[in-house]
């Protein structure tokens, strides 16, 4: 066996994972191992012992535990759809819009977002779970509220040219704000407050 081979291997006695099927059996214990502990107490050497491998093979393959838990949400968490809402009328389309970004963040969970943040320091993108950033993640939630707006142009709702880029951002902004502020779910009563009484107002003829 090459060297190279033997790096890859499960040294575990009796265990023969290597590539893919090793790396998933890792990922898997990562995710098992936050849901029941959380990300604050989930160690390497736990996630290692879960997936039933040296914690050499866990640290080879992702150095840092922030990198680990990245890497197990963006493999597990429900992916959301690219479509925008076309259902005739703005708040419903909305509305719809923002109820499939709440899935992944309640998913995930507050608490596990509030560790990564705080681990990164922006050295490492987060927008593989969150997909809600200044960047890939963030241009497609910015087209599908440019694609719902114009809809809504179309039909005579709204004037594109009077809403400035901050104000169509704003919905996505609140709602981000909202969960890692109370580390709670967002209730629909919430997200038709934040589009009721502050962004239809702001963008209504």
């Amino acid at each position: 066996m090459t060297k190279k081979k033997k790096d890859d291997a499960d040294h575990l006695p009796g265990a023969r994972r290597r590539g893919k099927i090793l790396e998933n059996a890792i990922l898997q214990a990562a995710l098992d191992e936050l849901n029941e502990v959380g990300y604050a107490h989930l160690t390497m050497e736990g996630v290692a012992a879960r997936a039933k491998t040296n914690k050499t093979a866990v640290y080879r393959r992702w150095p840092q535990k922030s990198e680990l838990v990245v890497a197990a949400l963006h493999k597990y968490t429900p992916k959301i759809t690219d479509d925008a809402p076309d259902t005739g009328d703005l708040r419903n389309d909305i509305l719809i819009l923002l109820r499939r970004i709440t899935v992944p963040l309640q998913t995930i969970g507050a608490e596990t977002i509030h560790g990564l943040m705080l681990e990164h320091l922006g050295k490492v993108s987060i927008s593989a779970f969150t997909q809600i950033r200044r960047s890939e993640g963030e241009e497609k939630w910015h087209t599908i509220m440019m694609t719902i707006l114009k809809n809504a142009e179309m039909r005579g709702e709204v004037s594109l040219k009077k809403i400035s880029p901050r104000i169509i951002s704003l919905p996505i902004d609140l709602l981000r704000f909202e969960f890692l502020a109370t580390f709670e779910p967002v209730s629909d009563e919430t997200l038709t407050e934040i589009i009721d009484d502050i962004f239809l107002p702001l963008v209504h003829l």
